[in-house]
């Protein structure tokens, strides 16, 4: 039995292991996948002497508790919660010492929807394609945390940052979506294309990994007949039957059978991940580079 490992206390909704997930598998119909916010992935790995490929944790609402079986630095960032060890209130947005078998609870989400906990040495759970990360939709990585769960920790191999808080953008209060036309707006009439850019959505409570679901007014189609399956792409704008657009998020299917309206720019989609329900939505056309 190793010593650097994570016990899982609390699993928590929806717990999962993430990385950088693992692109170029499209072809062979595997989806990204990867953490949901990467600027507070890769932000909390920095401040405990991580690389940007170490596996974190990516915690969703109520998050999570752990605890380890030898002494490590962990930071927790992208959602606001409230952190402690051993109930004592410690940090969050900074790097904090949790010796060995004390508890780190980390709290529900006070804004946003997913926080990320990174540990010196990172997870090291058994890659699969090169990633560590669970993959919803094609059930590729470590399942989902359960309680009891325990996951091996890597050796720190660098010293943790120095500083009290670092600045992390909060949750959106709007979420501004821009967006590039196509490949399939011309599937739609001239008044739902309009309607896409200049009307208000909200997130769906039925968002998730696969994608942010939109409330809002249903998108008319110019053309009814069947789309034959064919590729779409991370932050691909798929309009289904109902006519509410679906933002993919990293767990999304490689292929889809109902038009693309838009594509989401790359930059944008980590406030996504952050978008509670019932946050208002604006999509702003942009013209392609």
């Amino acid at each position: 039995m190793t010593d650097r490992a994570l016990c899982v206390v609390r699993a928590g909704a929806l717990t999962t292991v993430q990385d950088l997930g693992r692109p170029g598998h499209a072809h062979l119909g595997v989806p990204r996948s990867g953490a949901l916010d990467g600027p507070a992935a890769a932000l909390v790995n920095r401040l405990v002497g991580n690389g940007p490929e170490a596996a974190v944790l990516e915690t969703t609402l109520n998050g999570c508790a752990v605890r380890p079986r030898s002494t490590v630095t962990v930071a927790v960032g992208g959602a606001p919660c409230r952190v402690a060890v051993d109930s004592r209130p410690v940090a969050w947005g900074a790097p904090v010492r949790v010796p060995a078998g004390a508890l780190l609870e980390v709290g529900a989400a006070m804004s946003g929807v997913r926080s990320y906990v990174a540990v010196s040495g990172g997870i090291t759970v058994e890659p699969v394609l090169g990633s560590r990360s669970t993959d919803l939709l094609s059930g590729l990585g470590p399942p989902p945390l359960a309680d009891g769960t325990v996951l091996p920790l890597g050796r720190a191999t660098r010293l943790h940052a120095c500083v009290d808080v670092a600045p992390q953008p909060s949750p959106p209060a709007e979420l501004v979506l821009r967006v590039m036309p196509g490949p399939r707006d011309d599937w739609f009439t001239p008044a739902a294309v309009h309607a896409f850019t200049s009307r208000a959505y909200l997130v769906s409570p039925a968002s998730n990994r696969i994608g942010l679901r939109t409330e809002g007014p249903a998108l008319e189609r110019a053309t009814t007949r069947e789309l034959p399956s064919e590729g779409v792409v991370l932050g691909a704008v798929q309009v289904p039957p109902d006519g509410r657009p679906v933002v993919f998020l990293a767990d999304h299917p490689t292929t889809g059978g109902y038009p693309v309206i838009a594509v989401v720019r790359a930059a944008d989609l980590p406030a996504a991940a952050q978008a509670v329900p019932g946050t208002p939505i604006r999509f702003v056309a942009v013209r392609r580079r």
